[in-house]
């Protein structure tokens, strides 16, 4: 089941960006503004409402205050009328003194009104009053008093004055403290006013007035609060009588929802014009962003062309400031791009002359290894025509030599190789149509944009040639290497036999001959080694390897040339299990008798030669130690060059330069590695890393 194709990612036009984006910026910034009015609004709107709740607290006060100071003027006004003084002395008259009292009463609004005479007694008319606690109230506050009845029901103020000038005879008049008194400014207000009677006050917890309450009577600064529960801004207060001691307490409640409503329709409001200056906006931006993205997509047509090829028109002119010189830019990228393109064009027909002038074959390939070109020489080289390789695969074009049945350049390809990051070169050998053999060398370049360039040099008469050399090489060396060998079996026997010199003399002289004689074998080995190596002849055998067999060869091998320079080796190989190391162990133990040899060479009289190794991580690190004078400047890989030699740093007469690098082709051939460093100790160390295989 195929996949299905991806949505198409919607586009808008400049014009909606610019217009859209400048009325959304518009209408956030109006709506910001708009949270933080309303947000300031009702911080203000809460801030009126406990005013106004402590106004009307502040108002009940006054009330509460005006009326103490009318009943201390109904009381005088009462205590100077001679009907009343007439009566009050006539003890028979009781009767008719209630009955003033009561008239007095009722029409002062008072709530009671009595005389009082020295025995204690009291003539009241009006509501029934707790005399005895109003008649303490007045001796312990004097001629104007407040007091909570113990009893419980409203708190009570009033007022007394003497009647004539009989001591102990005093008219006292009441009034309840209760909504009826607070009618006036709690109706003026807007208010709820209500007083409770401070002695019998409880403070239930249920009450949601209580924590205001408990604020007013601790005499908290502002004991004002929006209460949830009865969505009413409340104040409290707290009223004492003249000595100080709280009578009552009092409450103005203003309902929230006048408030409310109020900000309700404040934000109505704010919201509809937002909307109208939002809509407003929006359209002018959009008709600005058409103005503003007109010139830009005049821009952008042009630069369509551009990229089409076409740099005949002019960039148009375009406003504001910015666009002019994006415009200008365009213009003089124009200018730039005609000569750039005429400069390319030239450029192409010099390379193709280039190309088509030098020897080699040169060839373009993609990263599938299809060929996008081929010079003249390539074609000519694998005798095909031009129409023949483009779009081919290389393979199926060079026909390079392989087993039938591997793929064309499925292993060994110089052009994979040089993806790694550097150039690669192969020696193949391609197969014409012709059914001729071509010996060549491929020299692949690394990747730029995808295309690799590729040179293939036609190496067949220097191959012959080559060919030719190693064979003379081949032979010269068979021929010395025989009588030489029979030369050292010769001396061998002198010196055993040899009764003539000293035993000590012949000895030293037999080995300066076996080692001179052991000097040219190896030389002769070595050449007819690169003879191997250079034609392909080395097979490497993947046999278990004994390491420490491997050394122990090398060490007697090498062991003739060490008392000369009182040289000594000391080994320390790892441990590895049995069948871990695979390879070809004689070609090892030649790898091993270069290095040594070479140590030997360079080591100094006297000095200890050091053998050891590590195994970690899959492979095993071997290393040859000697304290000669380290690697010369330059690049260290150049010591494993062939023909390599040391010359004048030499201590003994130089060699062929052969040694390292069959070590080298040897250890690359066992999928290994060998380098050189320097050690901390400052002793040369030459590495051989061969991976181990699982047991």
């Amino acid at each position: 089941m195929s996949p299905a194709a991806p949505t198409p990612r919607r586009t808008y036009a400049l014009a909606s960006w610019l217009g859209g984006g400048s009325a959304a910026l518009v209408v956030i910034a109006l709506a910001l503004m708009a949270i933080a009015s309303s947000l300031i609004v009702r911080r203000q709107t809460e801030r009126q409402a406990w005013a106004r709740a402590e106004l009307a607290v502040s108002a009940a006060r006054d009330a509460v205050r005006r009326a103490g100071d009318d009943a201390l003027g109904a009381a005088r006004t009462l205590a100077g009328r001679p009907t009343l003084q007439r009566v009050a002395a006539d003890a028979g008259s009781r009767s008719s003194l209630e009955y003033l009292l009561q008239n007095y009463c009722t029409d002062n609004h008072l709530s009671a009104c009595a005389i009082a005479l020295p025995d204690g007694t009291v003539i009241a008319a009006g509501a029934a009053q707790s005399w005895p606690e109003i008649l303490r109230a007045h001796a312990e506050q004097g001629e104007r008093f407040a007091f909570a009845p113990r009893g419980g029901g409203a708190p009570l103020i009033g007022a007394a004055a003497r009647i004539g000038t009989v001591d102990g005879v005093n008219a006292i008049v009441v009034r309840a403290l209760d909504a009826a008194l607070l009618a006036d400014t709690s109706h003026e207000l807007g208010a709820t006013l209500r007083v409770t009677n401070f002695l019998t006050y409880q403070a239930p917890a249920a009450d949601p007035l209580t924590p205001l309450h408990s604020r007013a009577i601790a005499g908290a600064a502002r004991p004002v609060a929006r209460v949830q529960a009865l969505d009413a801004y409340v104040s409290s207060s707290v009223l004492a009588n003249p000595v100080g001691e709280p009578v009552a307490l009092l409450d103005a409640e203003l309902p929230a929802a006048g408030f409310a409503a109020a900000v309700k329709a404040y934000d109505r409001v704010l919201l509809l014009v937002t909307l109208v200056v939002g809509v407003i906006v929006g359209a002018a931006g959009l008709r600005y962003g058409r103005w503003l993205a007109a010139p830009v997509s005049a821009l952008a047509e042009m630069a369509r062309r551009i990229g089409r090829g076409d740099f005949s028109p002019p960039v148009p002119e375009a406003e504001p400031r910015e666009l002019a010189a994006l415009g200008h830019a365009m213009d003089e990228m124009r200018h730039n791009l005609v000569a750039l393109t005429d400069s390319l064009r030239r450029s192409e027909a010099e390379a193709q002359a280039v190309l088509a002038g030098v020897v080699e074959g040169v060839f373009v390939v993609d990263e599938q290894r299809r060929l996008h070109y081929a010079n003249p020489q390539f074609l000519r080289m694998l005798e095909v025509a031009d129409t023949d390789v483009t779009g081919r695969f290389c393979g199926d074009v060079l026909h390079a030599r392989r087993a039938p049945e591997e793929r064309p350049c499925e292993r060994d390809c110089p052009i994979l190789a040089a993806r790694a990051g550097a150039a690669a070169r192969c020696a193949e050998q391609l197969l014409r149509a012709d059914g001729t053999l071509r010996s060549t060398v491929v020299v692949s370049s690394p990747p730029t944009d995808g295309r690799q360039v590729q040179l293939l040099r036609d190496e067949t008469e220097l191959e012959a040639a080559r060919r030719a050399r190693d064979s003379v090489l081949g032979n010269i060396s068979h021929e010395f290497r025989t009588p030489l060998a029979a030369q050292l079996a010769a001396i061998e026997l002198l010196r055993d036999g040899l009764e003539t010199l000293e035993r000590g003399a012949q000895r030293e002289l037999l080995g300066n001959v076996e080692r001179g004689v052991i000097r040219l074998m190896r030389l002769i080995d070595n050449l007819l080694e690169s003879v191997r190596i250079e034609s392909g002849q080395l097979a490497i055998r993947s046999l278990p390897i004994d390491l420490d067999t491997v050394v122990s060869e090398a060490i007697e091998l090498v062991a003739p040339l060490l008392p000369q320079r009182g040289l000594t080796i000391e080994t320390a190989l790892p441990a590895l299990p049995a069948g871990a190391l695979r390879g070809d162990a004689q070609r090892l133990v030649q790898v091993f008798v270069n290095l040594l040899s070479n140590a030997i060479k360079f080591g100094p009289e006297g000095s200890v030669i050091r053998i050891g190794g590590r195994a970690q991580a899959g492979q095993c690190t071997l290393w040859v130690e000697d304290e000669g004078p380290g690697v010369p400047p330059g690049d260290p890989a150049a010591l494993f060059e062939r023909f390599r030699r040391g010359g004048a740093t030499e201590p003994d007469a130089p060699g062929l330069g052969l040694g390292l690098w069959i070590a080298r082709s040897i250890v690359e051939r066992h999928a290994g590695q060998i380098g050189v460093e320097r050690t901390a100790s400052g002793r040369t160390r030459f590495n051989v890393t061969l991976p181990l295989t699982e047991p």
